[in-house]
């Protein structure tokens, strides 16, 4: 099992998942010629890909899903509410499955449990990838952790969390103050401390990788994204990997 990123942060999101021979996208925020160009530098092209997943309706997770999953000939997963907010501005794609609640279901080589967050998007999810012996798990866009996230990751061997922003880095910004009440809002984004308390609580003995995601290029670094995670695990600092928004993250294996 594999997992690596084409990108993460506001401008597009896409990330992909590997177990034998099946390969799933989730979110595809890039349009197909640059999700192209950033596929081939993990070896791969549309065509290899089976699934995409979307976890909300936001243009930085969804902007290219219709178009990538027509070239890939694929079908995409998501909840009711993505799929109606999609549908309402012309971006659904053509072959859909409904995901329904939180009942994992199955593609190809990889079982996918999908767990709700809170976000201001109609009916968010995020995901974790199982192949029958590890799991994966991919959190981002929450506004805060409830006990369903905990009891969900807890015990993952990988996790890529959203390290959205310092909260003293953005209150001292030049964001408009609506839009920082957005993003520290219940259904906003994670900061640092809240990513780093959440991994303390589920960081099992078999953890191999923690990557931070979905950073602010404004309101946070990775530096600072590192220290609080690194923090959490009592590891060193570069042990933590960080998913960027211009060359994402490279295969890492489980």
């Amino acid at each position: 099992m594999r997992f690596g990123c084409l990108g993460s942060g506001s401008k597009g999101n896409a990330w992909l998942v590997e177990v034998g021979g099946t390969r799933i996208m989730v979110d595809c925020g890039f349009g197909p010629r640059e999700t192209g160009k950033r596929l081939a530098r993990l070896g791969l092209e549309v065509s290899d890909l089976n699934a995409i997943l979307v976890t909300h309706e936001h243009s930085d997770h969804g902007r290219g899903v219709a178009k990538v999953a027509s070239l890939a000939r694929c079908s995409v997963w998501l909840s009711h509410g993505t799929h109606a907010m999609l549908e309402a501005t012309d971006k659904a794609p053509l072959s859909v499955t409904l995901i329904e609640g939180q009942a994992a279901f199955v593609v190809g080589d990889m079982e996918i449990t999908p767990y709700p967050v809170p976000h201001d998007a109609r009916e968010p999810v995020q995901f974790v990838f199982s192949d029958g012996a590890r799991r994966f798990g991919l959190l981002t866009d929450a506004g805060h952790v409830t006990p369903y996230m905990k009891k969900v990751l807890n015990g993952c061997e990988a996790l890529a969390l959203e390290c959205n922003h310092d909260v003293a880095r953005l209150e001292a910004g030049h964001y408009p103050v609506a839009l920082k009440q957005r993003i520290l809002g219940r259904h906003g984004h994670l900061d640092n401390a809240a990513a780093a308390t959440l991994l303390q609580a589920i960081a099992g003995s078999g953890l191999k990788h923690v990557v931070a995601a979905h950073m602010s290029a404004e309101n946070n670094a990775p530096e600072l994204a590192r220290a609080a995670l690194a923090g959490a695990l009592g590891c060193a600092h570069d042990w933590i990997g960080v998913a960027d928004q211009e060359t994402g993250l490279d295969w890492r294996e489980i």
